[in-house]
C-alpha cells in the first residue's frame, strides 16, 4: 500500500539540523539515518522529523523547503539510527532520500537532565576565563565537538568594542590570515564552572592568555 505524500506546510522556527539520511534499510523502505551527536534521544524519541534536501553542486535556485514526515517506527543500529517514515513508501524513495537532512524543533527536545545540556543551547554563548584571577572574555562558542572522553567547546576568540558588541579576533599570519582564531576548551565540571543559559554565558578557570 502507498504512503502519503511529504507534507508540505510551513517548518518551525526553531529548527535543530540532528542527522543525516545515509542509505536505505532493508527492503521495506526504511532509510538510515548518521546523527551528528553520540547521543541520539532527542531524534529516538521525535514523534515527527523535517527533512531538508541537500542543495545541488553550483545551484543557483531556490534553496530546498522543508517536509515533514512522522517517524512510524525507529531504532538505534549500531552507531546509526534507522527508522520507518510516513513519507517514503519504497525502498527506491527510501535511496532517494540519501543526503537529506534531519531536524527536529528544539521545542520539541526532552528536558535535559541537571547538570546536562544540549550542544545547541551552548553554540553562541560567551565563554569567560580568568586574567589575574578575574574573569575575562575568552571569546563565543560557535561549535561543539565529542573528542570520545567528553565534549569540547570550539571557541572563536573575541574581545569587546567600547560599545560593548563582541568583535572577533582574526589571525593576521601566514595562509590562516583573515581566519577566525579559535581555541579548544574541554566542557568538564573542573573547567566550565558555571552555565546560565539565560545570560548565553559560561564561566570557566580557562586561562585567557595561551
Amino acid at each position: 500500500m502507498a504512503k502519503a505524500d511529504s507534507t508540505h506546510v510551513k517548518a518551525p522556527a526553531d529548527l535543530v539540523e540532528l542527522g543525516r539520511v545515509v542509505s536505505a534499510y532493508g527492503v521495506r523502505g526504511w532509510v538510515k539515518i548518521q546523527p551528528h551527536s553520540t547521543n541520539a534521544q532527542v531524534l529516538l524519541a521525535a514523534k515527527t522529523w523535517w527533512l531538508k534536501a541537500p542543495v545541488p553542486v553550483g545551484s543557483t535556485g531556490a534553496l530546498p523547503s522543508f517536509l515533514s514526515a512522522d517517524v512510524l517506527a525507529c531504532r538505534p543500529q549500531g552507531s546509526t539510527i534507522v527508522a520507518e517514515l510516513s513519507t517514503v513508501a519504497d525502498r527506491d524513495h527510501a535511496e532517494a532520500m540519501k543526503g537529506h537532512t534531519v531536524w527536529v524543533p528544539r521545542g520539541d527536545f526532552p528536558s535535559a537532565d541537571d547538570d546536562e545540556y544540549y550542544w545547541v543551547d551552548l553554540i553562541g554563548c560567551q565563554l569567560f576565563g580568568e586574567l589575574d584571577g578575574q574573569p575575562a572574555l575568552i571569546g563565543q562558542v560557535i561549535d561543539v565537538v565529542d573528542n570520545g572522553a567528553h565534549a569540547l567547546l570550539r571557541v572563536a576568540r573575541a574581545r569587546l568594542d567600547a560599545n560593548g558588541d563582541l568583535v572577533l579576533m582574526q589571525n593576521d599570519k601566514g595562509s590562516a590570515k583573515g581566519r577566525a582564531i579559535e581555541v579548544l576548551v574541554p566542557f568538564v565540571n573542573a573547567h566550565v564552572h558555571t552555565v546560565d543559559l539565560a545570560k548565553k554565558r559560561l564561566d570557566s578557570n580557562w586561562p585567557v592568555e595561551f
